[in-house]
């Protein structure tokens, strides 16, 4: 039932964007039909979280490293399922009338389940690890949802905002994860719960603490990374609801209160949590009584919420931790209800600003009603669940928790900032629902749909009954996750209306009071006030921002790219092998070197002549570069040819046979492509000087070659003299049989040993071949392709002589090799694939191999045909090839764990068949099937890109080919 939670939200995101953009209705019942399913799983769990036990689902991923996925359950991450679920599916009842029928509403369902999903593996991760991936894909869901409207520049610049800051923050937490493990000794959340004393004595505690508070903060907005979430409000009404009442912003308390038995306690978490919740707290208050837009009001309200909560978290009491997790509930309900009411003003008025908005409580009663319950509720007024918790707030404020400045500001702080409370809660209602009839309004304002405003009238209902019957109704669901969180040290508290006349009530009187006066006093000012708060104008959260963003990437960075970067290869390589260099060079100054004795033996004369024949190849290619680029790529091959010949010769028949296929592959695709390098400028003033230079760049890149040579032949032979009781390969050897099921070692590291790293090879390589398929759409080569001026009338005089010739003829008839014989090596070729490919886990050969001699049958096809012969004669989806390689190779991975077993554990035995006998089959030839479709896939896909340019085709041409190859594919 926990993985239902987690994944079956995903996998309707993946149904809603399969919807018509057109049909936002069954895009809105397939979300609140998921979203209910959610909720009903969850509150099916209660009674066993309610019994103290904990739920955990666990499959193993690298048990070895302590990395599984493993999903937990306690009544606290129960509490945040049931926030999530059950207001997401308020949110999509609302959200099925608020968005608009011009709107592609698929593609926001669809990434509102993503992003639900995110939301509950965040809090329901047993996995540090785990955790800290769903912590990132929320980032990325809110960058996606907060950027709906990509059209509109503040949609954009506020999703970039969100994700820059609670990206960069992730990140600080990541590594603070990783050193939380370290010091535990496991990732498992439940032994990192159980390591506080140890965590906390660790010398790397202070470290750790200011990493996670760099994700906490960020994510949840606190000072001084709070300048983001106001400008998030360019959303959609129903993703800032969402998004800024139980989720996005909550993920940060959730992971506070999550670590608060870990974490809290010393003097370094009391002032650093202090400090941004306190500032939080009274400068979010501050500003949102000068807002003019009701969802910037809201939003700086949220901010403020959020640093009360913090403040709590900061206290480092058990009475301090209810109330922080009583009022993450409460305000929850009243600012997801106040969201939607904001949203509905502005949907059925068009227009969010207050200036233009008064007396709509005679067009919209209803609406207006629950908004100024739920606007009481944000104030702090009795009989309403904000009040309860925030009389909690107020009553750990007055107590003494450290003898410190700190601690004895924070209840005068706490009482000025709900006095601001009340003070633009007030504004909110009056401004808006009372004074004279509003005028020049966008539409006439009038009362929504009945059930676009039931979710407000649930959350109000709900805001009502907890502030009158708390004990009754949220009592039991508290207690259960206040007991998840603190377990034996749970202290005793109450949750009545009245505890007779005390402190704490003579604040919340105050704060209503001065609020009110406040209000009064600044009443005709905020009415009119267009330059926000004094004192704070020039401070700015989005000035900063963009001063640091544009110090950072256009100046230091434009700065380190003009001094140290290039477009051209060259030199990038030159950097990188020089920096190679200087690391060997100073770890053999510094460690020494002491290699064994050289012991010299014969050498064979057929071996060193191969490797005769290698070096001119090698050292004619880099000379010919200079004069032909075509004979510089034949000697190549040479050289690549003779690598081959050393594998057989030295006994690694696998090596020489991926080798030789790839080398024939990129043979043909640098060919291909040559006519994309730019033609070499000559200096006609000073040719002298030009060739000069051109001697000293050779010169220059020689001493590189030759020194990168030595380098990596002294590294190889330390390696190979050492003596090592037990080697990597004696390991493999050993175990490729028993354990791996096959006797080619080499295929066997590859689909099972290493089958992690060889899914994540495959997944680089699509990437790459896309990318080098959008760079060949959008980039043409050079009209002329040819580098002299002697060559252009070979070239010109040959096309006289075949006037009939046109782009994208065969070349077959210009070759020794007749074109119908090419076409009948297209079968042939296809055997030989399947031959690797089947003989790939006992013998040399494998599912890379297979893949590459399979695209040369490609190769031979556009080279006997031409680009439109092949393309009307065979049907290549090269991007459905890639796609069906990944989610085999994935879904291979993904099976063992049916059975029990880790990610990707392979498994093998024989197979009696009738006349053939016993065979050896083994699970992982379908990962190796996966790694032949990519493999095959991506270089098809290249070589049709270059195909199609090397025959100069319209960009049209090409444009239509790629979306006809796409259209397919999906």
């Amino acid at each position: 039932m926990l993985l239902v939670l987690v994944l079956a939200p995903f996998a309707g995101s993946l149904a809603a964007i399969c919807i018509p953009a057109n049909k936002g209705t069954p895009a809105a019942w397939l979300s609140g039909g998921v979203a209910f399913l959610c909720l009903a799983t969850a509150a099916g769990l209660y009674p066993i979280v309610a019994s103290g036990r904990i739920l955990r689902y666990d499959v193993n991923w690298l048990p070895e490293l302590g990395l599984n996925f493993t999903l937990r359950m306690d009544g606290f991450a129960w509490m945040f399922v049931i926030l999530v679920t059950a207001i997401g599916l308020l949110v999509v009842v609302y959200a099925r009338y608020y968005m608009s029928t011009s709107d592609p509403v698929p593609r926001f369902f669809s990434l509102f389940l993503a992003f639900m999903g995110a939301m509950l593996g965040l809090v329901l991760s047993g996995n540090l690890i785990l955790l800290a991936i769903f912590w990132e894909l929320t980032s990325i869901g809110s960058f996606l949802l907060i950027g709906y409207w990509h059209h509109n520049a503040h949609a954009r610049e506020g999703a970039r905002m969100a994700l820059t800051i609670t990206g960069t923050g992730g990140l600080c937490m990541f590594v603070g994860l990783l050193l939380i493990g370290h010091i535990a000794g496991s990732y498992d959340l439940d032994a990192v719960l159980s390591s506080g004393d140890v965590i906390r004595a660790d010398p790397l505690y202070t470290t750790v603490l200011i990493l996670i508070l760099l994700g906490v903060l960020t994510k949840s907005a606190q000072f001084p990374f709070h300048f983001w979430l106001p400008h998030a409000m360019a959303a959609p009404t129903p993703v800032s609801a969402y998004l800024h009442s139980a989720t996005l912003v909550k993920a940060g308390i959730f992971l506070l209160t999550r670590l608060w038995p870990v974490m809290a306690g010393t003097d370094a978490w009391f002032w650093i949590v202090g400090l941004a919740g306190l500032s939080t707290l009274l400068l979010g208050a501050y500003f949102a009584i000068f807002q003019q837009d009701m969802k910037g009001l809201l939003a700086y309200s949220t901010i403020s919420h959020l640093g009360l909560i913090t403040v709590l978290l900061s206290l480092g009491s058990p009475l301090a931790a209810v109330a922080a997790i009583f009022h993450t509930m409460n305000h929850a309900t009243f600012k997801a209800s106040l969201f939607m009411a904001a949203g509905i003003i502005d949907h059925e008025t068009g227009t969010r600003d207050m200036r233009r908005l008064s007396g709509l409580f005679r067009y919209m009663p209803f609406t207006a009603t629950l908004a100024m319950v739920a606007s009481a509720a944000m104030a702090g007024v009795p009989l309403l669940n904000g009040f309860l918790s925030k009389e909690m707030f107020f009553a750990e404020a007055i107590e003494t928790h450290k003898y410190n400045l700190l601690d004895t500001m924070t209840p005068y702080v706490a009482t000025l900032a709900s006095m601001f409370a009340v003070t633009y809660s007030l504004r909110f209602i009056h401004g808006v629902f009372f004074g004279p009839p509003p005028h020049d309004l966008p539409k006439i304002p009038h009362e929504p749909p009945r059930w676009m405003r039931a979710p407000i009238e649930f959350l109000v209902l709900a805001c009502l009954v907890v502030g009158i019957i708390p004990s009754w109704t949220i009592g039991p669901f508290l207690h259960t996750a206040v007991k998840s969180v603190l377990g034996d040290a749970t202290p005793v508290y109450s949750l009545a209306v009245w505890h007779g006349w005390n402190v704490p009530l003579l604040m919340s009187v105050i704060a209503l009071v001065g609020g009110v006066g406040l209000f009064l006093i600044m009443k005709s000012y905020l009415a009119t006030s267009i330059e926000g708060p004094p004192f704070f104008r020039r401070l700015q959260g989005q000035r900063i921002f963009e001063r640091v963003l544009v110090t950072l990437s256009w100046k230091w960075a434009r700065s380190i790219e003009m001094r140290a970067g290039t477009r051209r290869l060259q030199p990038q390589m030159r950097i990188l092998v020089a920096v190679a260099l200087l690391a060997g060079s100073t770890t053999l100054l510094t460690q020494g070197f002491k290699p064994a004795a050289i012991v010299l033996r014969g050498i064979d004369p057929g071996f060193a002549l191969i490797w005769v024949i290698g070096i001119i190849c090698a050292v004619g290619a880099a000379y010919q570069a200079k004069f032909h680029r075509l004979a510089a790529l034949v000697l190549l091959g040479g050289a690549g040819l003779v690598t081959c010949i050393t594998f057989v010769w030295l006994s690694a028949p696998d090596l020489a046979v991926t080798q030789l296929l790839v080398e024939i592959v990129t043979t043909v695709l640098i060919l291909l492509g040559l006519r994309w390098l730019p033609k070499r400028i000559e200096d006609p003033d000073d040719p002298e000087m030009m060739t000069m230079s051109v001697r000293l760049r050779r010169l220059r890149d020689l001493a590189f070659a030759l020194f990168a040579g030595i380098g990596m032949m002294v590294v190889s032979y330390t390696m190979m003299s050492r003596e090592m009781p037990e080697t990597i390969s004696s390991y493999f050897l050993e175990r490729a049989y028993s354990e791996g099921g096959g006797t080619n070692v080499v295929n066997v590291i590859l689909v099972d040993f290493r089958g992690f790293d060889t899914l994540g090879e495959i997944a680089v390589l699509c990437i790459v071949a896309l990318t080098v398929f959008a760079l060949l759409l959008r980039f043409r080569p050079a009209t002329e392709s040819l580098e002299t001026p002697e060559q252009q009338r070979v070239q010109n005089a040959f096309d006289d002589e075949h006037p009939h010739r046109k782009s994208g003829d065969s070349i077959a008839e210009y070759l020794l090799v007749p074109s119908v014989i090419m076409r009948w090596m297209f079968p042939v070729i296809g055997m030989l694939a399947a031959f690797l490919f089947f003989r790939g886990h006992d013998l040399p050969g494998g599912g890379f191999a297979a893949g590459i001699a399979m695209s040369i049958g490609f190769i031979l096809q556009y080279m006997a045909g031409g680009t439109r012969w092949v393309e009307e004669r065979l049907r290549i989806h090269p991007l459905r090839w890639m796609a069906i390689g990944l989610v085999i190779a994935t879904a291979t991975g993904l099976g063992s764990w049916l059975f029990g077993y880790p990610f990707l554990t392979s498994h093998a035995q024989y197979a009696s068949l009738p006349i053939i006998g016993k065979i050896p089959l083994a699970s992982a030839i379908l990962f190796d099937l996966g790694v032949f479709s990519l493999v095959l896939g991506a270089t098809v896909l290249i070589l049709i890109a270059l195909a199609h340019q090397s025959v100069r085709a319209p960009r049209a041409q090409l444009i239509r080919a790629a979306r006809a190859a796409a259209k397919e594919s999906t």
